[in-house]
């Protein structure tokens, strides 16, 4: 026998109530949001990240680790990303190579265009203009940015091992040392944020590093190519790894703040499985790493099964994540980051008075 329904009213059952968006009464970036997070569906999710934010950059004890991926530099996320960075939101950075040589282009002062669709990807290729999505990067561009890097490959040497974040913190290092140039690079330098590319090979840098390391191939008067390419440099993704561990187990606590997913993410999010290896396995007593705070903006629904779009919950059982039980805090909002992250960035900074 069906059970008979019960008409309840929600204020009594300590449901919250929603508000229409009053836009007479949004006076900022920050009370837009706040209004927003009264709302429902994406609007919602993106209020309720304003709060988590400022919990997690207020948090004297937390260290923000942000990840990056998909073309957020030459879609001209940049300077939103450095702003992150010279106000103290983030201690350390992982991002895929791509997003980093796109800054670097930008920052030594390149131009990146709109696309015209009525030019086909054929002309494009043969005019020497790379595609992505609707903009373009000159390959112009991209041979001034491998000659501009050579000079960090020139100072570090090829005798001495190499990881990412070395590399990055070099370029940052030559990128501050021009008054005209800027960038996410210039600002991590100066700021002591640790940038890491965990799939480094997998860039236009990768690219240029190897191409560097062949160069000195040919410079010893190697002639065969396939002998050139037998010439790698001395690079240990192990230094990227280990120094990220460190940087992890020496905090009490840490957030992340992800922008897209892939390898940064999944990469930033190991660290707590990987201490809890090593403390099981090997009888450490490291500081378990596990996020307390967590913002994720990403379109990718949980549905395809790729870690672009598991859920924080999900993180939980592999140990990534504490529970909301033990104070964990995340907003995850399905969203192109170009929409909302400028805007919950500012609606951040109004609170932060910065």
């Amino acid at each position: 026998m069906t059970k008979p329904r019960e008409f309840h009213d929600g204020s009594k059952d300590g449901l919250v109530a929603l508000e229409s968006l009053d836009l007479d009464r949004v006076e900022s970036f920050a009370g837009l949001l706040r209004a927003m997070s009264r709302t429902a569906f994406s609007g919602r999710s993106l209020g309720e990240a304003l709060d988590v934010t400022l919990a997690m950059v207020r948090d004297p004890k937390c260290k923000v680790v942000l990840t990056l991926s998909g073309a957020m530099t030459i879609a001209k996320m940049g300077k939103v990303i450095a702003k992150m960075v010279d106000t103290g939101m983030v201690q350390a950075i992982v991002s895929t190579g791509a997003l980093v040589a796109h800054g670097i282009s930008e920052a030594v002062g390149n131009v990146h265009y709109r696309h015209d669709p009525r030019i086909s990807d054929e002309e494009l290729f043969v005019k020497g203009y790379n595609r992505v999505y609707d903009t373009l990067e000159m390959e112009a561009n991209l041979n001034y940015v491998e000659e501009f890097v050579s000079r960090a490959f020139d100072r570090l040497g090829p005798e001495r091992e190499l990881s990412s974040h070395l590399l990055c913190r070099t370029i940052g290092e030559l990128l501050d040392q021009d008054p005209d140039a800027q960038g996410v690079l210039r600002s991590a330098y100066r700021k002591n944020v640790p940038v890491f590319i965990p799939a480094f090979t997998d860039s236009e840098l990768g690219l240029d590093l190897a191409t560097w390391s062949v160069r000195r191939a040919q410079a010893r008067g190697v002639t065969d190519p396939l002998e050139m390419l037998a010439e790698v440099p001395r690079f240990n993704p192990f230094l990227d790894l280990h120094a990220f561990a460190r940087f992890a187990a020496s905090t009490e606590r840490t957030g992340i703040f992800t922008i897209g997913g892939g390898v940064p993410r999944n990469w930033a999010q190991e660290v707590g499985p990987f201490i809890d290896i090593l403390n099981h396995r090997l009888g450490l007593n490291l500081l378990p790493s596990r996020y307390r705070y967590g913002v994720r903006i990403c379109p990718e629904p949980a549905h395809w099964g790729g870690l672009s779009g598991c859920t924080y919950s999900e993180g939980v059982s592999w140990g990534k994540f504490l529970p909301p039980a033990e104070g964990g805090r995340f907003a995850e909002v399905f969203a192109d980051a170009t929409t909302v992250w400028p805007l919950l960035i500012k609606g951040v900074l109004e609170e932060l008075g910065r």
